[in-house]
This record gives structure tokens, C-alpha cells and sequence, in this order.
């Protein structure tokens, strides 16, 4: 299993921000752009975890390599289930340098958008501020 899934089956926020490679890019399934930056994406998983409820990795695929894995879950966020995958890539140093999620059914992506939009600015604040920090 890898490191991220445990850390985030256990909600442990510190491993989880622990596993990110300072310049790691974020890329939503929501956003247009691409986050880049350790403190952003912190962020933003932080605020991901308090919106979905009932998150379950229900998968988990690993490339022979070890620098490619896809975890598929499934939560429920806004009423909606949605089912998902994390797509992360680790570098020489094992730490995830390029995390893109991807959701389907479309209403539940709006819903996550929406869920996620009500977030930004506690993100934002987040992100900058290490020591303003909602769990």
C-alpha cells in the first residue's frame, strides 16, 4: 500500500503534507489551472478532507517502477456519491512531485466545485499561513 493512502486512511495531516516534494504540482479536477507548491496543495487536500465525507480508496495501482500510482475511491460530497481517482507520481526521492485528480459523475463534480469554492479562501489563508490551520 502506498504511503499516502495509509497516511490518508489514518487522516493524518502531517504524513500527508510529509509526503509532498516542495514543488509538487496540483492538478484539480475542478480548476482550469494546475496549483504548484507543497503549501497549496497541503492545502487543498486539507479542505478536500473536510468536505467529503465517507472517502474510501476502494483500489490501488502501482507501476512496476514504483514512481506511478492510481488510487480510485469513492465519497460522497453535497449529498452526491462521487467516485475518483488520484493519479501521483514520486520523484528520485520518493516524494510526490505531480498529484491530478480526476471525478466523475459530472454532478458530483459540480458539487465538489462548489464545496471546494466555498473553501478558497480558508485555503488561500492556509496556504499562507501555516499557522491558521482548520482539520
Amino acid at each position: 500500500m502506498h504511503a499516502f493512502r495509509q497516511a490518508v486512511e489514518a487522516r493524518d495531516h502531517a504524513a500527508i503534507e510529509g509526503l509532498l516534494a516542495e514543488d509538487v504540482v496540483f492538478t484539480s479536477p475542478v480548476a482550469f489551472r494546475p496549483y504548484p507548491g507543497k503549501a497549496i496543495t497541503a492545502a487543498i487536500l486539507r479542505a478536500v478532507m473536510r468536505v467529503f465525507s465517507d472517502f474510501e480508496y476502494v483500489r490501488e495501482i502501482n507501476d512496476v517502477a514504483g514512481t506511478d500510482h492510481a488510487l480510485m475511491f469513492t465519497a460522497t460530497v453535497g449529498g452526491k456519491s462521487i467516485n475518483g481517482c488520484d493519479f501521483l507520481h514520486v520523484n528520485a526521492d520518493g516524494l510526490i512531485d505531480d498529484f491530478m485528480v480526476m471525478v466523475r459523475p459530472l454532478s458530483a463534480a459540480t458539487a465538489l466545485s462548489e464545496a471546494m469554492g466555498a473553501q478558497f479562501d480558508q485555503i488561500r489563508l492556509e496556504a499562507t499561513d501555516p499557522t491558521v490551520r482548520l482539520f
